[in-house]
């Protein structure tokens, strides 16, 4: 009978162990798919910078400089992993760019360029999204981690604590700004 007992208490064991497990996973695939989203927005707005380039370039040739800071900002962003430094720069080159619209303006009446910067903007509303729906996941998954009886096991199962997504460098003035509006 104290056999009988203790193997149902090991099954059981093991059942809140295999729940446990499978729960874990399953926050940890969200936070995964929340940095494959923020991924892919960045990978979308590095693809729209050349068409932004070409079409800046038959308004302003003579700003070489500027296109040129825009090119190389794109390829040092679009290449290997996300990094925050890059990106930064990649958006300072963008805000110069489109700053340009206004001593241009052919160029800011062109309906390519309007349009590439809706397109712009789309990307990095979608990008803010996602950056909010990642620390969500990661919220939960930190959540599901740390509370009973999961902490546990976590560790023993190889789970460790997501890091939250911050703002770069780029954006730490910016969020609490108030925004200019001009009409």
């Amino acid at each position: 009978m104290e056999l009988i007992i203790g193997i149902g208490a090991l099954v059981v064991l093991a059942g809140i162990v295999i729940g446990i497990y499978n729960r874990l996973v399953a926050l940890r695939q969200n936070v995964n798919q929340g940095v494959a989203d923020i991924d892919a927005q960045l990978r979308q707005r590095h693809d729209l910078v050349p068409n932004l380039v070409n079409t800046v370039k038959g308004y302003a040739a003579h700003e070489a400089g500027t296109l040129e800071s825009v090119i190389q900002a794109r390829n040092a962003a679009a290449s290997g992993a996300p990094n925050s430094a890059n990106e930064a720069q990649l958006r300072v080159a963008l805000d110069k760019l489109l700053a340009l619209a206004e001593a241009y303006p052919d160029l800011k009446a062109s309906a390519n360029f309007q349009q590439l910067q809706l397109e712009l903007a789309d990307v990095e509303d979608k990008l803010a999204a996602a950056r909010r729906a990642l620390n969500a996941a990661v919220s939960r998954y930190n959540t599901g981690i740390e509370s009973f009886p999961a902490v546990l096991f976590a560790g023993m199962l190889g789970f460790a604590k997501a890091d939250f997504h911050r703002l770069d460098d780029s954006e730490q003035g910016v969020v609490d700004a108030v925004p200019s509006v001009k009409f």
